[in-house]
């Protein structure tokens, strides 16, 4: 899944949850769940995420909506396997974007 935020330092818990198409309270249940996700909170409560959060993000929603895997077994994979599976990722997401040009390109022809 390709998300689509523009390049700032804090995304609000609404842009977030638009751009991975799924409810605020899940975003809010992950956190809950997940130590990674670390979200800088304002006097409000207001949740304020940073890029390094949304990657951690695109990595849990990879697991558990794509993937399949429950959120123990996502846990218990980040804890594990924690390098290897960004690392799986990034090349997931890189062959994507690689497809998703060629689809342009060859659209356009």
């Amino acid at each position: 899944m390709q998300v689509e935020l523009p390049e700032k330092r804090y995304y609000g818990i609404g842009e977030v949850a638009r751009a991975f198409d799924v409810n605020t309270s899940l975003i809010r249940f992950w956190e809950k769940e997940f130590d990674v996700l670390q979200p800088k909170k304002n006097a409000k409560g207001n949740r304020k995420f940073t890029p390094s959060d949304i990657q951690n993000l695109e990595l849990i929603y990879h697991l558990v909506k794509e993937r399949g895997f429950t959120l123990e077994g996502a846990k218990l994979h980040l804890k594990e396997n924690r390098q290897k599976s960004l690392e799986t990722y990034e090349i997931i997401r890189k062959m994507e974007w690689v497809k998703a040009e060629l689809i342009k390109i060859k659209e356009q022809l």
